[in-house]
């Protein structure tokens, strides 16, 4: 392999959001190998900014899916965002559900409820406070990422392929954790991402390891000449991938780089 690329929640890090010595070991390896590494992740910009010093990562970032790419010092390369129509039937479908919505748009997170579920999570991901207004919808035609956030997993599992099927081509929806349900632009993925960084380094896609553990991170899976599951995933992602490595809490990334990638 010569390049890898791994999704971060439920994969490279653990539950509680923190980067382990063996997988920070296991990422210098790579770099001691000449094998080049990034991360793909649904998270802002921002949310990715306490990976780049322990990794010490020199290559574009993948953010929200892909759809905005950045350098590690989070300076933009560019973003695409989700179209203003598919942004409001998004927003008005969670409204409707009951289910909370959080908008990411021009660099900030935005919601109007700072206690809402998840808050605290989310502000120990991304080490950055949210920005609490009174009404979301001035800012859906500069959305990168909308989320909806409920403590109903069931209620996200079962909304996820009916908003899918509501907006069409309009937005791709995914859910990136069982809590979170997210919106972000389309025909633009994880997938797209692994291919664009290959390309630039001209590396050939099979030459490239991917890891995840979410449907979100499938694209990804289709592209690569590598692909492992965390055993934290489901089986559908499971059956998508070419491994299947150990959870994101028993140091599953750390042990498919040294099992699958290092040999």
């Amino acid at each position: 392999m010569s390049l890898v690329v791994t999704d971060v929640d439920g994969t490279l890090v653990t539950g509680d959001k923190q980067l382990t010595e063996r997988a920070i070991r296991a990422v210098e390896a790579l770099r001691e190998r000449g094998i080049a590494f990034t991360v793909a992740s649904s998270r802002p910009p921002v949310g990715l900014r306490p990976l780049v010093a322990p990794l010490g990562l020199t290559l574009p970032m993948g953010a929200f899916n892909g759809s905005t790419v950045v350098r590690p010092d989070l300076s933009l390369i560019d973003e695409t965002l989700i179209p203003e129509a598919a942004a409001r039937t998004a927003a008005a479908r969670f409204s409707a559900e009951g289910i909370d919505l959080w908008v990411f748009a021009d660099g900030a997170w935005l919601l109007t409820d700072p206690d809402g579920p998840y808050t605290d999570l989310e502000r120990r991901t991304l080490q950055a406070e949210p920005r609490v207004v009174d009404d979301p919808a001035p800012h859906l035609a500069r959305a990168a990422k909308l989320v909806g956030v409920s403590r109903d997993h069931a209620l996200l599992a079962a909304l996820e392929p009916r908003l899918a099927a509501e907006i069409g081509d309009g937005a791709a929806v995914h859910r990136s954790q069982a809590y979170y349900l997210d919106v972000t632009p389309p025909h633009v993925d994880k997938g797209h991402f692994v291919a664009r960084v290959a390309g630039e380094l001209g590396i050939p896609l099979d030459r490239v390891a991917v890891l995840g553990d979410m449907a979100n991170d499938t694209a990804m899976f289709a592209r690569a000449g590598l692909s492992i599951a965390m055993g934290n995933a489901s089986d559908a992602v499971k059956r998508a991938a070419t491994e299947v490595t150990g959870t994101n809490e028993a140091e599953g990334f750390a042990e498919a780089i040294e099992r699958y990638v290092l040999g």
